[in-house]
């Protein structure tokens, strides 16, 4: 006859007791986590909207004081600002402010050099300008038939020397041709616009998504490969209603922010 061998209930329980004393490590690191997500979230406010005296955050035990918080958990907070870019530490300063952006509203059609006149100049450099055979995707929203010839520009623009969004731009050809020879590197396509046509810009229609950028993105942007941007698709509309420009902005994410007032209506 076999006997079963004695199951070695002291051992059972160790095993169990740290399974347990490892979940609840886990738990803790997990609600830290969460909660110094929580306080980058506050801070990153404070710090895009100048809130910190000098560009230089309190110290870290006045913010775990001002904002209940632990110590590791204020750590876990501003890696995530510097893994961001906006702060870093300095020896004998501590963590300071390093990088700014720059809001840009989406409650009203603006031109980004009429959105930013306050932070600087906006300057375009026009990498590509001619026409070209519409994408079946660009004809239809801009209601032309397949394979019409479009007017495509293509920008980097700038803000005080600094590049802050790639710029694709389809427009239809019959307005477009009086884009030709415009000063594009000053001036705002809406405002060319609405010289060629006679008339006001009306409405726009806009998509806002975060996507990675591709190589020739990062390179004309000047940032890291893969990094996050924000691409903004905007359909124009002039005051009739015809739709007349159709834009692929892709901004740095690190340099903007959109912003906007929304009202709910019942």
């Amino acid at each position: 006859m076999v006997r079963a061998m004695p199951i070695d209930r002291s051992r059972d329980h160790a095993g169990q007791g740290a399974a347990t004393t490892v979940a609840a490590h886990r738990a803790r690191r997990r609600l830290r986590a969460d909660r110094a997500r929580q306080l980058a979230d506050l801070l990153r406010q404070q710090t895009l909207t100048g809130a910190f005296h000098g560009g230089t955050l309190p110290h870290e035990s006045t913010l775990a004081a001002d904002y209940g918080a632990g110590r590791n958990t204020v750590r876990e907070a501003l890696d995530l600002l510097r893994a961001e870019g906006l702060v870093e530490r300095r020896p004998g300063v501590g963590t300071v402010v390093v990088a700014h952006k720059y809001p840009h509203g989406l409650d009203r059609l603006m031109g980004l050099a009429e959105t930013l006149r306050e932070h600087g100049r906006v300057t375009n450099e026009v990498r590509t300008m001619g026409p070209a055979p519409a994408p079946a995707p660009v004809a239809e929203r801009l209601h032309l038939a397949p394979g019409t010839d479009v007017l495509y520009i293509e920008r980097l623009r700038r803000l005080n020397g600094l590049p802050l969004s790639l710029d694709l731009t389809y427009i239809p050809l019959d307005i477009g041709t009086g884009l030709l020879g415009a000063d594009l590197e000053n001036t705002d396509v809406f405002r060319l616009l609405e010289a060629v046509t006679g008339q006001p810009l009306g409405h726009a229609e806009i998509t806002l998504e975060a996507v990675s950028a591709d190589t020739h993105s990062a390179a004309v942007l000047e940032a890291p490969r893969g990094a996050a941007v924000l691409m903004l698709e905007r359909l124009t509309h002039l005051a009739d209603g015809r739709p007349v420009d159709l834009e692929f902005i892709r901004f740095r994410g690190d340099r903007i922010t959109m912003s906007g007032l929304l009202h709910r209506t019942r």
